[in-house]
């Protein structure tokens, strides 16, 4: 009963922030280009759905191909960090410099650099979204069972047996809370090189449809966009959740 009370919640919150806000709107007589309620957003987004909807499937293209760029980058720095510690002392300041980076200041060099309008994005979004992967993947491999490395050395592994077969297995619970943030973390910088590239004349996503009704000062089509970005981000962030669930229930039952 308490779990089921518990997955209504959040439900039965939005509604009732909903409702409140639809009647504050009535009530004030808010006009739809300062504050439009949802039922206004709704009636925007049924209005334009074709337009939004494709550029909802753009940005989340940008994402899951980011989101994969970074996974592979940042296993692959953390594995090399965990195999040798100059690599590490070489690789981990530049790595927190790239992060600390805001890639809206870096992200028009890059869509210049690039030139290829897709792939720049792409880049732009693996930057905001790697560090969480390595940062995560390189702590859990750090806090492989020192008794089991003992155990495996006594019988005869070779440091990359011990990586593979010990180590990164060791590690999945941090890989996967660190690529869990890095769902988000991807979506994101999706949506930050968009607003760049979209403010030079370059169509895509729904950052560009942001500007586009901002210029237009159709605000309930930007809420309408916005609340798109937000639903993508749920369930981005439950989807690797339930990957995360099932992956350590399999490796806890094997």
């Amino acid at each position: 009963m308490t779990k089921t009370i518990e997955r209504i919640a959040p439900f039965a919150f939005g509604l009732a922030a909903l409702g409140f806000w639809q009647g504050l709107v009535w009530a004030l007589g808010v006009p739809s280009y300062v504050l439009p309620g949802p039922i206004a957003i709704i009636q925007a987004y049924l209005d334009d759905h074709a337009v939004l909807d494709s550029a909802l499937l753009s940005t989340l293209s940008v994402t899951v191909a980011a989101l994969l760029g970074a996974t592979i980058i940042g296993v692959a720095l953390a594995v090399a960090m965990a195999a040798s510690r100059l690599f590490r002392a070489a690789i981990q300041p530049w790595a927190v410099i790239l992060q600390v980076t805001p890639v809206v200041a870096i992200a028009p060099f890059i869509i210049i650099w690039v030139n290829q309008p897709f792939l720049a994005l792409v880049v732009c979004a693996v930057i905001v979204a790697f560090f969480p992967i390595l940062s995560s993947t390189a702590a859990g491999l750090a806090a492989t069972p020192p008794e089991l490395q003992d155990l495996f050395r006594l019988n005869g592994a070779t440091r990359w047996q011990t990586l593979i077969l010990l180590s990164l297995p060791s590690a999945l619970p941090s890989f996967l809370t660190g690529l869990r943030v890095s769902g988000t973390l991807a979506l994101v910088g999706a949506v930050v090189a968009e607003f760049v590239a979209g403010s030079g004349g370059f169509a895509s996503g729904l950052a560009y449809r942001i500007i586009e009704a901002s210029y237009r000062l159709e605000i309930p089509r930007m809420f309408a966009a916005l609340v798109l970005l937000g639903l993508s981000g749920i369930v981005i962030y439950t989807a690797l959740g339930w990957l995360e669930a099932v992956l350590l229930h399999r490796r806890d039952g094997a």
